[in-house]
């Protein structure tokens, strides 16, 4: 992960570093990326973001899991 980015991990993570979720605001645009692998980044903006969790609570994905 880039260190002059301010990650913040979720508060779902796992308690001992493994499958954490990390997120920052960087130059307008959310980054998102898992302890897994930090180098692979997916930015987007915020209202896509919202949209996506939005979404998510609506549960129009819930296909994909059940």
């Amino acid at each position: 992960m880039d260190s002059e980015i301010q990650w913040q991990k979720s508060s779902f993570s796992g308690g001992g570093g493994e499958q954490c979720l990390y997120v920052a605001k960087h130059e307008g645009e959310i980054l998102l990326c898992e302890s897994d692998d930090p180098s692979r980044i997916v930015a987007t903006s915020p209202e896509k973001l919202a949209a996506f969790i939005e979404g998510v609570k609506a549960g129009e994905f819930d296909h994909f899991v059940n």
